[in-house]
């Protein structure tokens, strides 16, 4: 537990001793579901390695919302646990993952009791509705090719890595469209010299 004491470090001893005490930690492959829509929190997702990816479902099309990164948790859910109300997101690893789990029940004392934890749950709201901002700001004022192009250097950024292995039914399933669309779109990024499509993956030739 020594590196989750390391990690947590910035929430002061006293509350990462009584986390570690209740919470457990799980390695979570790539691509697994972590929660589902319309599913009760019961435990709090804190991020320690790794990437997990938040969506909404809008009848039967699918809409990224955030990423979670190392040292952050999900907002949403923390919303929906102090509620009691079901999920409305979803989320899934994108890539292999280390998360702390920590029971909802006792947040809300956490939170009365330890101000930094508070303040951390304050700055992940103004981070995901930041997010949420630019997602919406994407939806309804950029082309299809400006919110591909961008969706591509952002999840080559934060997976770092040189190339991305995606497939366009994937992409499209993210971005709220349909695989068609992805198609048309990448083969004219390809063509204007911003991607390069390979056998091993998405390339970003023009940052």
């Amino acid at each position: 537990m020594e590196h989750i004491k390391n990690k947590l470090a910035f929430l002061g001893k006293d509350l990462v001793s009584q986390i570690i005490q209740v919470s457990f930690v799980k390695e979570i492959p790539k691509g697994t579901e972590i929660l589902r829509e319309e599913q009760y929190v019961k435990v709090l997702p804190i991020v320690l390695k790794g990437l997990v990816k938040v969506f909404s479902r809008f009848k039967e099309r699918e809409l990224l919302l955030y990423y979670i990164l190392p040292n952050e948790s999900c907002v949403m859910s923390l919303s929906a646990s102090l509620n009691n109300e079901p999920s409305r997101i979803y989320a899934i690893t994108e890539e292999d993952s280390e998360i702390l789990f920590i029971p909802t029940d006792r947040i809300p004392n956490w939170i009365k009791s330890f101000p930094r934890l508070n303040n951390l749950f304050y700055q992940q709201y103004n981070l995901r509705y930041i997010d949420l901002l630019n997602t919406i700001h994407h939806v309804l004022f950029d082309k299809m090719d400006k919110r591909l192009y961008d969706y591509l250097k952002e999840k080559i950024a934060l997976t770092n890595k040189q190339e991305l292995k995606i497939t366009h039914n994937q992409i499209a399933n993210e971005l709220g469209t349909v695989r068609e669309v992805i198609s048309r779109v990448m083969k004219k990024l390809e063509i204007e010299g911003k991607i390069k499509q390979e056998a091993n993956g998405i390339k970003i030739l023009k940052w």
